[in-house]
Formats: C-alpha cells, sequence, structure tokens
C-alpha cells in the first residue's frame, strides 16, 4: 500500500505502543517482517523534548525507511510545532495520537478523549497537515463509548483536513483493551473514505490477519500486543497473506538468538542499567506461552547486570532445547 509516495511493504505495521514500540523494538520487527513500525507517542510540549525519555523516543538514528513518529496532545499549535521538530529529526510520516484510551493521557484531553470534540479535532489535523510536507496519518477508536461511536465523522474530517492514512483500532476509549475487537466499524470507515485504512485490534494469527482484511475490506493491517514476544508475527502474517502458507514456527533456537540480539540492542540503547530493566518485561513477554515461564522470571529478573541477564537467558533456552530445564532451574 501507499501512503501519500511512501510504500509499505509489506501492508503489516507495528503499532505504536508507550513503553513498548522503541528503537530497538521497531527495528526488530522491521527486520522480521514489518513493512511500518510507528514510534511510541512523543509529547508534543517542548518543555518535555529535552527529558531522557524524550530523547530516546525521538532518537531514529539508523532506523529503516519509512521513520514513522507519533505524536500526542490536545494543542494545535503545539502539535504543529511537535511535527516540524520531528520532521527536522528524521521523520518521514507523523502520526496523530487520538487513540490511547489511558487515564493519564486522556485526562489531559489527549489520545482518545480527543474523540468527544470534533471541532478540535479538525483544527488538530489541519493545523498538523499544514505544518510539514510530509504525509500525516491519524490513530483512533471507534469512539467513546459503545453508544458513541463517532469513527465515521473523526474519518470525513481527516480526509478533508489532508490527513494521508488512517488507523483504527476497533474498541471504544471505555473499553480500553477489554472484551473483542469489532471490525463492522472498521469496514463502515473503509467505505466511507479514500485514504488508506489501517485495521486494528485483536489480530494475533495469520488466519485471523485474512479474516480481518476480508471483512473489512481495509488496506493494510496493524499490529500491537500480538508482537510483544512473538515479533516474527509479522512475517508469519506477510507469509500467508501472500501465499496461503503458513510459516512453521520458530524453533527455541531461533526464538533463543532473536532475543539475545534484543537484548544487545537494548543495553547498547539504553546503557547497562536501565537496558537490564526495560530487557525484563520483553523476557516475559518471550517466554509467556511456555510452561516454564514462572521459574524463569523469578530467575531472570533477579539478574542486576547484562552479562547475568545474557547467561541466565542463554542457559534458560538451551536448556529448554536440550530437554534439561529442571536442571538449568536447579543450577540457576
Amino acid at each position: 500500500m501507499l501512503i501519500s509516495a511512501i510504500s509499505i511493504d509489506p501492508a503489516v505495521a507495528l503499532a505504536p505502543m508507550a513503553g513498548v514500540t522503541d528503537k530497538p523494538f521497531r527495528q526488530l520487527c522491521k527486520r522480521l517482517g514489518a513493512g511500518l513500525a510507528v514510534s511510541e507517542m512523543t509529547a508534543s510540549d517542548p518543555h518535555l523534548w529535552r527529558t531522557r525519555k524524550s530523547l530516546h523516543r525521538m532518537d531514529h538514528a539508523g532506523e529503516p525507511d519509512p521513520v514513522s513518529v507519533q505524536i500526542a496532545g490536545s494543542d494545535p499549535a503545539m502539535l504543529a510545532e511537535a511535527a516540524r521538530y520531528n520532521v527536522a529529526h528524521g521523520a518521514q510520516l507523523i502520526d496523530i495520537n487520538m487513540g490511547c484510551p489511558a487515564k493519564k493521557v486522556c485526562n489531559a484531553w489527549a489520545g482518545s478523549a480527543l474523540l468527544a470534540d470534533e471541532p478540535l479535532v479538525a483544527r488538530i489535523c489541519r493545523a498538523v497537515v499544514e505544518a510539514v510536507e510530509v504525509p500525516v496519518t491519524l490513530k483512533i477508536r471507534t469512539g467513546q463509548t459503545p453508544d458513541c461511536r463517532n469513527a465515521l465523522a473523526i474519518a470525513r474530517i481527516a480526509e478533508d483536513c489532508g490527513i494521508a492514512a488512517l488507523a483504527v483500532h476497533g474498541r471504544t476509549r471505555s473499553q480500553k483493551y477489554e472484551g473483542f475487537a469489532e471490525y463492522d466499524t472498521i469496514a463502515a470507515v473503509k467505505a466511507s473514505v479514500s485514504i488508506p485504512v489501517f485495521a486494528n485490534g485483536d489480530i494475533d494469527s495469520p488466519e485471523k490477519a485474512r479474516l480481518v482484511l476480508e471483512h473489512t475490506k481495509a488496506d493494510a493491517l496493524m499490529v500491537g500486543r500480538a508482537a510483544q514476544g512473538r515479533p516474527w508475527i509479522f512475517r508469519e502474517i506477510a507469509h500467508f497473506l501472500a501465499t496461503g502458507e503458513t510459516l512453521p514456527e520458530p524453533d527455541v533456537t531461533e526464538v533463543r538468538d532473536i532475543l539475545l540480539g534484543h537484548l544487545d540492542a537494548l543495553y547498547a540503547f539504553y546503557g547497562e542499567a536501565m537496558g537490564v530493566r526495560i530487557a525484563r518485561k520483553h523476557l516475559g513477554w518471550y517466554a509467556k506461552d511456555r510452561s516454564e515461564n514462572a521459574t524463569f522470571r523469578v530467575v531472570v529478573n533477579a539478574a542486576e547486570t547484562a552479562h547475568e541477564q545474557l547467561r541466565l537467558t542463554r542457559g534458560y533456552f538451551d536448556a529448554l532445547a536440550a530437554g534439561t530445564f529442571s536442571e538449568f532451574a536447579a543450577a540457576a
């Protein structure tokens, strides 16, 4: 698919997730098949741009094209300036966050809270589009509550304001991540606009990806939580959609190598102390579907150094491959 002149190939994207889609994870997902990886949201308030967190979130050096940066806020002028700043620092796409349901974000009248104010949505979209020459995309939910879905109205406003593509999560703000995503609203949005539409929500397998595409007629898919601990899901989906064939799951040895590479990237990006802390959640996600997960998490979360974290992680997966996990647990 194309967003303006930018090719998204394959048409499967990593959704922006705060605290998850940092540069190491984006690079990994792109290497494993994602056609687009959107950054975690960056603040629009310029007073926050020099904080350690913002500097990490705005670091795109060496990142494969296309570089997509999500901005969050509620002031049109601030968001426009944030868009200009991020384009000057490497962004090739700007994404506006109107999808986050987190209380802290919505209480600041940002994220999905903005969907309740359609005139403000229009002012924000127009200000950001006019501020930069790169394409601007918009991430939304279906509305505020199941009884107040206004995604169609928002989609038409976005298109009228020059938004180049739209990602729709099939839940309302009030639903957060509970229950199940619904795709009828996404299908209705797709039918009502001419700009490309990403379908998002509960896409956790190649088979589900095809069902969602068939139901919504969307141009592309966006995968979020299902990529946590399974970054190879992008190549699985892309291969299945292209061929109808199912790729085999990566074996324990490949998962080990992917994870060890991910850990090294985290240490290099954040420094050892912070990298070790951030790695713990990823380690839990990689091991979550294995019966030995609880024991592994207790052991590996005790590691305070990169060397020890790498040693324990390698030992865990090597023991799984050799069928000697009980020996590993006893020794660890």
